[in-house]
């Protein structure tokens, strides 16, 4: 049986956690900080930040923040978001982050890929891939937050992307995000199938019975952002559904006396 992570994912624009549908729409939830807290606290296995505007911009501006979470969390932290070059990934580490997502920089100049994982080790490197169905059985990758085109089709991109030595595959489905009516589990099977590495799957998490779904794929970890942030569900009651379900997943932390 394949452990499954659960991982808390925080989209961030600005100094603000928020949360939209299809990666657009976006609405503030609050302070990053106090949610990543919470979430920590609460048992998620990692972290996940997003800076989604930062490919828009051409630069990333969660340093502080992941600084400030990294003080006072320790499970793994991934940052994403204009991550471009060696330099930023260095920064991001020195920030706290034990991983880098990249997607945009890895479509323009597949070879930062490899350079990545040559300096910092392939479980750093983790491929970021933004899939929109475009036929039946059929994904195209996105950059830009969802925004553009690439042509590039998502199942053969994930096998060039390990091949290149991401050691990890971040999989958000843009027609699913953000609408609760679960993950698009034939394109998380289609890309477990195809790579060997672990593979995380966001986008689309609503109902407990999604847990199953997904996790029936071989999928390494799920990302959930929506049913924390509106507090519709708690990683603890998320972690007994999926254990319901026959996932291997870590058992809560003891409560603080």
């Amino acid at each position: 049986m394949t452990h499954v992570r659960i991982i808390a994912r925080l989209d961030i624009k600005g100094p603000n956690l928020i949360k939209g549908v299809h990666l657009e729409g976006l609405r503030v939830v609050g302070d990053p900080h106090e949610h990543a807290l919470r979430y920590y606290e609460e048992g998620a296995d990692e972290l996940l930040f997003i800076d989604i505007v930062a490919s828009l911009y051409q630069r990333n501006n969660l340093s502080d923040i992941i600084k400030r979470a990294a003080d006072r969390v320790y499970v793994p932290i991934t940052v994403g978001g204009g991550i471009r070059s060696l330099d930023d990934v260095s920064r991001m580490m020195h920030s706290g982050a034990d991983k880098v997502a990249i997607n945009t920089a890895a479509i323009a100049r597949p070879e930062l890929v490899g350079e990545v994982a040559r300096r910092y080790g392939s479980q750093c490197m983790v491929l970021g891939i933004e899939a929109k169905r475009v036929a039946p059985g059929r994904w195209e990758a996105y950059t830009d937050n969802g925004r553009e085109r690439t042509g590039q089709d998502v199942v053969e991109w994930a096998r060039r992307g390990v091949a290149l030595g991401a050691g990890e595959i971040l999989l958000t489905s843009v027609d699913q995000e953000g609408t609760r009516k679960g993950f698009d589990v034939p394109l998380v099977q289609q890309v477990c199938d195809a790579v060997n590495v672990p593979v995380t799957a966001s986008g689309g998490f609503g109902r407990a019975e999604d847990l199953a779904a997904v996790g029936a794929t071989g999928v390494s970890g799920i990302a959930i952002a929506d049913a924390l942030h509106w507090k519709r569900m708690t990683l603890g009651e998320i972690k007994s559904h999926a254990a319901a379900a026959g996932l291997d997943v870590r058992p809560l932390p003891e409560p603080v006396r």
